[in-house]
């Protein structure tokens, strides 16, 4: 990932020298199983512990000769080790270090993003209870219904967080898996206990039954939850992009001293950073198709997921990461204008209460056709009206005033009777 959206919490997880790192905590786990077990000396182990390194550069330069990277870095460790890098990878194949050393990075990177989602469960609760009553227009097909909270909003928002919350905990589960099973899987050449051994000291679980690999369903399971991760921030995202349009303008994105909206109009403020996530969601969804193509591998193993992989996990973990961040800090600051969005609910004489004037002349004898052609009808006549107002135009009218009073008909055009119930949602919550 570029390092425009690349975050160095991340970043430092995907490195080269990481990777690398990871390598190396599967080798010396294996060692220190073999040496339990009585397979290999225990001293040679402590040589190994105490001089096994890498240098980045010497493997690439070993790499460019023998073109393949796990051979390259055995080589590489080896000259810092000397005789006792003969117990080095004994019995295994180089995808017993690459997918358990993977499973490293996933759920170490796992971790990172649980966090992430957690401050922004902290931040969407936050904001929803400074707004639990800032009344506001719920929309569909993107036209007035009828009212809602922004808070009520934020909920809807929250409990989507939250689920996701628990998706990535059973995923960190799912992931965190090695093999140490040779070269196709059936422990020819090293012990089912040597790999019981290394799991347990590296904080892995032993696949259940792997081939070379370990099967690709796992790491497609991995980068579908962040594709939905990514999925929820770019439907925060439109909203926000949606709700700040000029003739909207009831949130807005946190505007800069100094930042500037456009280099032609100097009036701009645009939702730059909304639409940036956007963007970014649709990357980590893409990767998301390319992660289920890895699944259908030849036999018991080929690399034509390897270099995908290379590409779609560390690019899927860095954008979502960059996009938990942005969306929090969005959230955080988001400026909401509740004066704006009172204005946009009593649009045209607050036809978003239309529903409760139909109900209240069904409960005083109308058919509902009756009743709904009379709403409708005012409510049509003070729609897209410079001076439209339905409530006047519904107050006028006989066929409505011979069924309810001025007080009952007041009591539709509160906006509280619409949200007495939401407490519960709240509740809910912890809002």
């Amino acid at each position: 990932m570029i390092e425009r959206y690349t975050l160095p919490e991340m970043a430092n997880l995907w490195s080269e020298a990481h990777k690398l790192k990871t390598w190396l905590q599967v080798e010396i786990a294996v060692c220190e199983a073999q040496a339990e077990l009585g397979y290999i000396p225990s001293e040679a182990v402590e040589e190994i512990k105490a001089k096994a390194d890498f240098d980045p550069k010497r493997v690439l330069e070993i790499e460019a000769v023998v073109r393949h990277d796990v051979i390259a870095f055995l080589t590489n460790v080896n000259e810092y080790v000397g005789d006792a890098g003969r117990y080095i990878h004994l019995g295994l194949t180089s995808s017993d270090v690459l997918d358990t050393a993977l499973a490293l990075q996933l759920v170490a990177s796992l971790d990172i993003l649980l966090q992430r989602l957690e401050d922004l469960i902290q931040a969407i609760r936050q904001k929803a209870r400074e707004h639990r009553h800032t009344v506001m227009a719920g929309r569909s097909h993107g036209i007035h219904a009828e009212p809602i909270t922004f808070g009520f909003k934020l909920a809807g928002w929250l409990a989507e967080v939250l689920r996701h919350q628990e998706r990535l905990t059973i995923l960190r589960q799912t992931i965190a898996v090695g093999k140490i099973s040779g070269a196709v899987g059936t422990y020819a050449n090293i012990e089912p206990r040597v790999e019981a051994i290394a799991c347990q000291k590296l904080g892995l679980k032993p696949d259940t039954a792997s081939t070379q690999v370990i099967s690709r369903d796992r790491h497609a399971d991995y980068v579908q939850q962040l594709a939905l991760v990514a999925a929820t921030i770019d439907r925060f995202a439109v909203e926000i992009r949606n709700l700040q349009k000029t003739d909207v303008l009831e949130v807005e994105e946190f505007f800069a001293k100094g930042q500037k909206g456009s280099s032609a109009m100097p009036h701009k403020r645009n939702p730059i950073r909304s639409e940036r996530l956007t963007g970014m969601a649709r990357l980590v969804r893409s990767h998301a198709g390319a992660a289920l193509e890895n699944v259908a591998l030849w036999h018991e193993r080929d690399i034509s997921h390897s270099s995908v992989e290379r590409v779609i996990l560390p690019d899927a973990c860095t954008l979502t990461h960059f996009m938990l961040s942005e969306i929090t800090d969005l959230v955080k600051n988001l400026l909401v204008y509740p004066e704006n969005m009172k204005r946009n609910l009593n649009c045209y004489g607050g036809v978003v209460f239309s529903q409760k004037v139909l109900l209240a002349l069904i409960d005083k004898g109308s058919s509902r056709e009756e009743a709904y052609a009379i709403v409708q009808e005012s409510a049509h006549a003070a729609w897209n009206q410079p001076e439209g107002n339905f409530q006047d135009l519904i107050s006028k009218d006989p066929r409505v005033t011979q069924k309810l009073s001025p007080a009952e008909l007041e009591i539709c055009f509160d906006p509280q009777q619409h949200l007495r119930h939401l407490e519960e949602v709240y509740q809910r919550l912890g809002i």
